[in-house]
């Protein structure tokens, strides 16, 4: 056989990987593998979980399934840990991280070659891809540690960490988790993926050998229900999991309340757009990396497949051609290009989605290659002509196959885009800078790749938008994460103002300026009444009647929010932000006299106090008009030929729920940093101190501040709470109120798993600048997109 025929045939003939010293290894542990806690290994004696080969069936290992006590244990020994790690210099840190990273260069081949054999992923991407990266973030974060007390100076690790890691990567994210949160002083314990388990073993022998402190890494075998005592620890700060979307809402809702910080990295069904002039052979290499990498179980697999309406029948003509040369096979020869399904269970249920299709008439075209007889394989392929709306384009198929769809115009090819619950990742393929990059602006996605897909590096932020989760792994944004700024002073317990909602009782004498202080809500730039026609009485601090305030409803909260969502143009001009930030506190000021004998009249504060507020609410608003134009993003340097960047995007539409304390000061303080990065706002404003509303929107009508990007609904503050929690046009939700409320409102934000941020239920001094303002609120107020940008020769 000639060459020519061999790279038409892509025959190379066996190059099997040694697994000798793998097998030795396991042969040494006596295949029962046990939990590491406090720097000991244990529990090996009771492993009855079997660990199989997906390529083979055989049981590799077995390991046992931790309890309450083994949890407890750990975390006891991460708690006890943790107070002479965090106060280690940030050279000492630097120094072990430094050392995991190199302990795993010199055991390149071991660990990829577990990795492979218990994960089912061809050995050339375990050398190639993931032990490189692993590598490469503890180096990163080595650096992060050596640099922590400048870079991040006035902050804190936040104390023990759960780290929920699943079987995709097994050993890139434990890397992924552990390196960032021993980086910033934070103490770990990590559950691996109960299918997955081999590598985590060896990394816990590695840390032994670099003389990690004990306690500062403990690991506990196990499966959901390991994991659960895990999220529901009380000793536990902070959970970083990675996973599914279903299990990403179980966390929320088990950790309401808890006052645990949360970075969840969900599923995904991201799309892979191909526009009429893209390189089409190289965009199907791109299919090939995006789609059947890793078997296609990758959570940012770029597994929709959208494609201009031109060039679909060539570009698909392409893709059968290329999907027949993918070599399907034993995972551990090295021209292997897709290995095995981790487990039977994923292969029914891949089977099983791919059956439903069929059925409903979707066309499937797999690869016509050869599977083997043992072991858990899928054969590569795609749906052509998928419906946008079908089961298989909207569910996470987690395995190799793609959906393919045509669009015509890059409106089209956006809203398809769009037509998903996730957010997590898109690759867009075109040789026309304009259309690529306004693809990556319009596609909601926390990861964008052009004319690429499938790039990684520990220098950029990694993470999802909607139900794809929250939070950013890698680079500073990722370090953030695992920090918190040290307190200025004790809080106390919030002590909301008790407020009596029921209707209006007649007969209790006039009030006074009735007319003037019957307000409504402020809906889209307009005054609204409420929904349902009531309204509340507000008292001043001696219980005598001030005015009266719409009691909303659902419908009003719909209104608002519908009138947010139409707003979305104010995102697109930082400049023409600020300038109407200034103006707002110009009108302020011109009004200052009459709020001041509002904030008089309602809390009982003496004149001096309520100028004090007033002139803190104009400081900032100069503050944020400030910030609207000048909270950039970063470019990150990352891997060659690729211009990284970490652009700072509006959530969306927020819902903010004002505290009773400094009325005035705390909503505008809450609403501000929000508008200045190109929010749009649902306020409630503090129900004892409502008529607050009626003086801001006639500013607001004022001040060129465009319809719906600031809407003002009074009312019961947890009963709509509750609603714009539920709520899924709601894109994230500012809570100040009681702890009761503050629970309740994490807990509803799960099912679109809105981003919530709480005051826990304590009381804000809206009058201290450290912690009223600054950089935490608008990194509060923003998400990162990572758009990765071909540059450079």
């Amino acid at each position: 056989m000639n060459i020519k025929d061999i790279m038409a045939s892509m025959d190379y003939g066996p190059s099997p990987e040694d697994q000798g010293a793998a097998q030795a290894w396991l042969d040494a542990h006596d295949r029962r593998l046990g939990h590491f806690i406090n720097g000991a290994f244990q529990g090996a004696a009771s492993a009855d979980l079997a660990v199989e080969n997906p390529a083979t069936g055989e049981t590799l290992a077995h390991i046992p399934q931790a309890g309450q006590a083994e949890v407890d244990a750990a975390v006891k020994a991460a708690k006890i840990a943790f107070g002479p790690w965090s106060r280690k210099s940030g050279y000492e840190r630097s120094q072990f991280l430094y050392a995991m990273a190199r302990g795993l260069q010199k055991r390149e081949r071991l660990f990829s070659v577990l990795e492979t054999m218990d994960n089912g992923k061809a050995i050339r991407e375990s050398r190639t891809a993931d032990l490189p990266l692993a590598v490469r973030h503890f180096y990163h974060h080595a650096g992060w540690a050596a640099m922590a007390e400048t870079e991040f100076s006035g902050q804190q690790a936040l104390g023990v960490c759960g780290q929920i890691i699943p079987w995709n990567f097994p050993l890139l994210m434990l890397a992924w988790k552990v390196a960032p949160a021993l980086a910033a002083g934070n103490t770990v314990v990590l559950k691996p993926a109960d299918l997955t388990p081999l590598t985590s073993v060896a990394f816990a022998e590695l840390l032994v050998e670099i003389g990690l402190p004990k306690g500062v890494v403990n690991i506990v075998q196990g499966g959901a229900e390991t994991g659960a005592l895990i999220v529901r620890h009380p000793d536990i700060a902070k959970i970083a999991f990675t996973g599914s979307t279903a299990v990403g809402r179980e966390i929320r809702r088990e950790t309401a309340g808890s006052g645990k910080r949360l970075t969840l990295e969900l599923g995904g069904k991201s799309p892979f757009v191909i526009c009429t002039d893209a390189d089409l052979d190289a965009a199907v290499e791109g299919v090939v990396e995006g789609v059947w990498f890793n078997q296609g179980e990758v959570c940012c697999a770029g597994s929709r497949l959208l494609v201009q309406e031109g060039i679909a029948p060539r570009f698909l003509d392409k893709l059968r051609a290329r999907v027949e040369k993918i070599r399907v096979g034993d995972p551990l020869d090295k021209s292997t290009d897709m290995g095995a399904i981790v487990s039977a269970r994923q292969k029914s249920r891949i089977e099983n989605l791919l059956a439903n299709a069929s059925r409903q008439g979707n066309r499937l075209e797999q690869s016509s290659c050869a599977l083997p007889e043992q072991g858990h394989f899928v054969s590569p392929g795609f749906f052509a002509d998928a419906e946008p709306a079908s089961e298989i384009s909207q569910v996470e198929i987690f395995g190799p196959i793609a959906v393919t769809t045509s669009f015509r115009t890059i409106d089209e090819a956006v809203d398809l885009a769009n037509n998903t619950g996730y957010g997590l990742s898109a690759s867009i393929w075109s040789e026309n800078i304009n259309a690529a990059t306004e693809l990556a602006a319009r596609i909601k996605a926390g990861v964008v790749w052009i004319n690429a897909t499938n790039v990684f590096d520990a220098n950029a932020p990694f993470g999802g938008v909607k139900e794809s989760g929250f939070g950013r792994e890698g680079a500073r944004e990722g370090m953030q994460a695992y920090l918190e700024a040290i307190p200025t002073s004790r809080s106390k317990p919030a002590k909301p103002v008790d407020v009596d909602f029921s209707p209006t009782r007649l007969g209790e004498g006039p009030l006074d300026d009735a007319l003037d202080r019957t307000m409504k809500n402020y809906v889209g730039g307009k005054q609204a009444r409420p929904d349902g026609g009531a309204s509340y009485v507000v008292r001043d601090h001696k219980n005598r009647p001030l005015g009266l305030a719409p009691l909303s409803a659902r419908k009003d909260i719909r209104n608002a929010v519908e009138a947010a969502t139409k707003a979305g143009a104010w995102a697109a001009n930082a400049h023409g932000r600020a300038q109407v930030l200034f103006f707002l506190a110009e009108n302020i000021a011109a009004r200052a006299s009459e709020l001041i004998s509002l904030l008089q009249n309602m809390t009982g504060t003496g004149k001096s106090e309520a100028g004090a507020e007033v002139q803190k609410t104009l400081e900032r608003c100069f503050y944020y008009a400030g910030m609207a134009d000048k909270d950039d993003g970063a470019i990150h340097a990352t891997k060659p030929r690729h211009l990284t960047l970490a652009v700072k995007e509006p959530i969306g539409v927020v819902g903010v729920l004002a505290s009773d304390n400094a009325p005035l000061l705390g909503l505008m303080s809450l609403i501000l940093p929000l508008i200045a990065a190109g929010n749009r706002v649902v306020a409630i404003p503090s129900p004892a101190h409502a008529l607050i509303a009626q003086a801001l929107y006639q500013i607001f009508d004022t001040s060129d501040l465009p319809a719906g990007v600031v809407n003002l609904i009074s009312g019961d503050r947890d009963v709509l709470a509750k609603t714009l929690a539920e709520h899924d046009a709601v894109d994230a939700l500012w809570y100040h109120g009681s702890a009761p409320g503050a629970a309740a409102v994490e807990a509803g934000a799960a099912g679109n798993l809105k981003q919530v941020w709480t005051n826990a239920g304590t009381a804000t001094d809206w009058f201290d600048d450290n912690v009223a303002r600054g950089r935490q609120w608008t990194d509060m107020a923003t998400q990162i997109k990572t758009i990765w940008v071909p540059y450079g020769a």
